[in-house]
This record gives structure tokens, sequence and C-alpha cells, in this order.
């Protein structure tokens, strides 16, 4: 098959970018049907060695799949084009969001459109989970290291990276198959280092700036928290919330914890990775300082600081994931990380469910170990009706994903109308 030209991955990358709801699992499945299934732009092998490439990295890793695919497709020009693709449609609902938030406090509107667009999610990350896992899960061990990942997430809250770690070693040490050897690829060291200076440059050269112009200004602030941010987001935005919502609210006091947690739960249902929660915030901060004009300019440099380093590991590191997959230990280190990965997507799967279907979900001591338990009280019969009928549309009329999420709109928007 000849190699897509550059209309035809931007027509692709802009249906993924549009229809990216519901967080990593719910993308990464959606890429696979789109790259691997529907136009066989990437092999089976190819896809989850990227995937396991990725989720050593930190920052969003299903937008460094997104990028990796369009290198491999057409170099570093595809790359920026689906990476840019995956994160520009998000970005702009998100600062549309931002803008009419910090407007009018609140989006009704939009927060019934999105209640059916939610429970439509939950389908969609159930049906990647079982994708997902149909894919990694070959063996014994493979499901017990699933199994074991998903406990260490659930039950005892452990650090995303030691997870990561573990299967690794155990996928290094018990897990090693016959793996067809790749000559290392030849990548001149004048390359690789020319490729790191420009990206630093272009990463944190505009934070320099900032600080030489308005040193300790809400612009330099927010650059420097976010870089920071982005260099520590092992496994997506789940594993730096906390952290983020404790300098946010209670070091820099840009937010309130009400207002951070609204800003979450806007960035739940758009497209896009669940990081852009970061832009929100950026906007929030910038305008409760200086207004409108500030707040897009927050919002701007915490886009920029967030998602460039990810081209940063992804141009790097993208000429040795074939390379790496021909590794015997290495492929049975990754086959471990793919195994895990599973896990992960089951542990977010299960919380985003219980998020949507309950309106209170805390984490409820267990013995030594600590789950995430819902209020019954809070149970919404809605997200319940609206999941099912979700469900209807999606597995058994199979109907096109734009459309479903469309439908369920208007079918939230209704519901909202009718029953309040």
């Amino acid at each position: 098959m000849s190699a897509p030209s550059i209309p035809e991955i931007t027509r692709v990358f802009v249906r993924i970018g549009v229809l990216s709801f519901g967080g990593p699992a719910a993308q990464i499945a959606l890429m696979h049907r789109e790259l691997v299934e529907t136009r066989p732009w990437l092999t089976e092998r190819q896809f989850l060695n990227a995937l396991s490439f990725c989720m050593l990295l930190p920052g969003p890793e299903a937008m460094q799949l997104a990028t990796y695919a369009g290198w491999r497709l057409y170099g570093v020009r595809g790359g920026l084009i689906a990476g840019l693709l995956f994160v520009l449609p998000g970005a702009a609902v998100v600062m549309a969001l931002a803008a009419a938030y910090a407007q009018w406090g609140q989006v009704p509107l939009v927060e019934a459109m999105f209640l059916g667009v939610k429970a439509a999610v939950v389908v969609i990350v159930v049906e990647a989970l079982l994708k997902v896992a149909r894919r990694a899960l070959k063996s014994g061990l493979a499901w017990w290291v699933a199994g074991a990942a998903f406990l260490a997430l659930f039950a005892f809250d452990l650090p995303f990276p030691l997870v990561i770690a573990a299967a690794a070693a155990v996928g290094a040490a018990a897990m090693a198959g016959e793996a067809e050897p790749v000559p290392a690829p030849r990548v001149p060291v004048a390359t690789t280092l020319s490729t790191l200076a420009l990206w630093l440059a272009l990463w944190l050269l505009p934070l320099g700036i900032l600080w030489a112009v308005d040193p300790g200004g809400l612009l330099a602030q927010v650059g420097m928290f976010f870089a920071r941010l982005a260099v520590v987001t092992f496994g997506g935005a789940y594993a730096v919330l906390a952290y983020m919502v404790q300098e946010v609210v209670g070091g820099y006091g840009w937010l309130t914890t009400g207002q951070m947690m609204d800003a979450l739960g806007l960035a739940e249902t758009t497209p896009g990775p669940l990081i852009l929660v970061t832009e929100f915030v950026g906007f929030l901060a910038g305008a409760g300082q200086g207004g409108l004009g500030l707040g897009l300019a927050a919002a701007a440099v915490t886009l920029w600081v967030t998602f460039a380093p990810s081209f940063l590991w992804i141009f790097l590191g993208a000429p040795y994931v074939e390379w790496i997959g021909g590794q015997r230990r290495l492929t049975g280190a990754l086959s471990g990380i793919t195994a895990a990965v599973v896990g992960v997507i089951l542990n977010l799967s299960l919380w985003f469910a219980l998020s949507t279907l309950f309106g209170a979900v805390d984490r409820v001591p267990v013995g030594p170990a600590s789950v995430w338990w819902p209020d019954r009280g809070s149970f919404r019969l809605e997200a319940l009706i609206l999941s099912v009928l979700a469900a209807q549309l999606l597995l058994r009329i199979k109907l096109d994903l734009i459309v479903v999420l469309a439908l369920m709109a208007g079918v939230g928007v209704g519901w909202t109308l009718v029953f309040g």
C-alpha cells in the first residue's frame, strides 16, 4: 500500500481529534480502529509497540501515540499534523467553555448537552477496554500482570511510574518471547542533538522571555508551573490531579476548590486529552487577575508548555521504537507494560463510570487498602438510562460514533428540559 498523502492524513486526524472523547481508553481504541482496522496504515505490532513506548513517557499518551503515527506516515510534518489535530479541537472547546464560565459562572446548556455525551462515553470506554484486553492479554501471566496493575492503582493508589516499572521488570524476566531482530536505526548523533536543541528551545525559550519581561508575573508563574507539571505527568492527567489541585488552590490561590472541580467536570466531557484541564485552569487564573485578555494569554502559555514537550519526546524516540520492539528482553518489558496498560485503563474506566452514574464518589478505606466507592444516595438514574440508550446505538445498531455523540447530546438537552 502506498503512503497516504498529507490531505488524507489531515482528514483522518481531524476526525480523530473531533471524536476523541472519553479519555485515553476510548481515544486509543478510536485510533486503533482508524489506523489499524479501517485503513492499514499501522500494523498491530507497530501500534502496540508505539503504545507501550508512549506509556513510558510523561504527558498524554494518546496524543503522543497520534504524533508517532503521523511521524511514521510522513515524518516530522506528519507528526506535527497528527499531534496538533488531536489537541486543537478539544483546546478550542475548552477555551470557549472557560470564557463562558468566567463570564457567567456556569454553562447549563453545555452541561445538558454533555449529560448525553458522558453517558455515551461510558459505553465507548467499556468497549475500548475489551478491545485493548483482547489485543494485549495473550497469556496467563499477562492476565496476572493486568490484574495486579489494576489492584495496585484502584485499591492501593500506588504511583503510576512504580506500577509500570514493576510490569516492565516482570515482562523482561518472564515474558521475553521470540523477537525478530531489527537493526539499530542509523540516526546520526548530530541529528539527535539538533532535534533535542530545537525542541528544548521551542519549549523553554518562551518561558525565558516571559520571565525576562515580567519576573514573577502571572504568565511566567503559569508557564513555569505547568512546564514542571508536564515533566511529571506519567500515566495521564489522573496521576497528577491531586498535586495540581493542591498547588493551584492552596499554593497559588488561582482557583477555588469548586472551580477546580467544575474545570475537571467540563474537561471530562470534551474531546482531546484530559490534561486540557490545565488550559481551563490557566484561563481562569488569568481572567481572575486581568480579565479576558490575560485569560487568553495564560491559556495559550499553558497549552504551549503542556504539549510542546510531547513533540520533543516523540521526535527524539520515534526512530528507536521499532528497534526496541526487536530486542528480546525489551520486547518482554513492553509486553509487561502493555498488559499493565489494561489494568490502568480498567482503573480509569471504573472511576469514570462511577463518576458518571453517581454524583459523589470518594475513596473508602478497606483494611490496608482504599477503594473508590459511590454514595448510593447520589445515583443518577438518567445517566444509567442514557448509557443503556447509547449502548443500543453503538453496539447493537452500530451507528457511526459521531452520529451517536450528536444524538446523545440532543437527548441530554431534551432530558434536562423535560425533567430538569
